[in-house]
């Protein structure tokens, strides 16, 4: 038993080390070579690990638990979060790419504008940085001319639309958001038939405007419905 806990701590680490030192990337997109070295460290890892009782695989469950707690809280602090997790990237700097921390992080240009893209800047020039985080996202923070216009900017006051409540999922009645709005199941069938729909069960999705009590049925099929 001691022997089993000792290979399983000594490569609990070692896959941990090496996860790190294969970098954010491998994180970040699951290139088929991502996958394939990371499926592989994960099957070799295991493999000098005998669990021939219940008694092993209950210990091993617990262990590796107790174990990532350990690390969890251990990752609160900063001089250990560093060592642990990582520390956040810049990859772009006011609109311009940092060519050294790319090469650094192993992440590519490609899979950088790929990121950057997707997000929904096809423009590096509107990005003032774009930081890869150690788990690793990436985050892109835009410069304040490329920024999306806010009713705040324009210093607008828009009224409250209300929060859509689902009362029918797929032909089933939502009791519990019905409650919410206080409303029952008699109020809701009989609704549904004045949109023109003749049972709840032909009711794809239904929600209503907490605000005015408004009903919108949709049948899946394209037909939208209000009342």
């Amino acid at each position: 038993m001691f022997s089993f806990i000792g290979s399983l701590l000594f490569l609990f680490f070692v896959a941990i080390v090496v996860v790190r030192f294969m970098g954010k990337t491998a994180l970040a997109q699951f290139t088929p070579h991502d996958f394939t070295a990371i499926f592989f460290i994960i099957a070799i890892a295991m493999n000098p690990i005998e669990v021939d009782s219940i008694w092993k695989a209950l210990t091993g469950i617990v262990l590796i638990i107790l174990l990532h707690l350990s690390f969890s809280r251990l990752s609160l602090y900063n001089s250990l979060n560093r060592l642990i997790i990582g520390e956040p990237t810049i990859l772009i700097k006011h609109g311009k790419l940092d060519r050294a921390n790319l090469k650094k992080s192993r992440f590519s240009l490609a899979e950088l504008l790929s990121s950057v893209r997707s997000q929904g800047y096809a423009d590096i020039s509107n990005i003032q940085y774009a930081i890869l985080e150690p788990n690793g996202a990436i985050s892109v923070l835009p410069k304040e001319e490329a920024m999306p216009v806010t009713s705040k900017m324009m210093d607008l006051k828009p009224d409250y639309q209300g929060f859509p409540m689902a009362v029918i999922i797929e032909g089933d009645i939502q009791y519990e958001n019905l409650r919410l709005i206080h409303k029952d199941k008699t109020w809701l069938e009989h609704a549904v038939k004045e949109t023109g729909f003749s049972n709840v069960r032909d009711v794809f999705y239904a929600f209503v405007k907490d605000t005015n009590h408004s009903l919108v049925v949709d049948d899946g099929k394209g037909t939208i419905r209000s009342l």
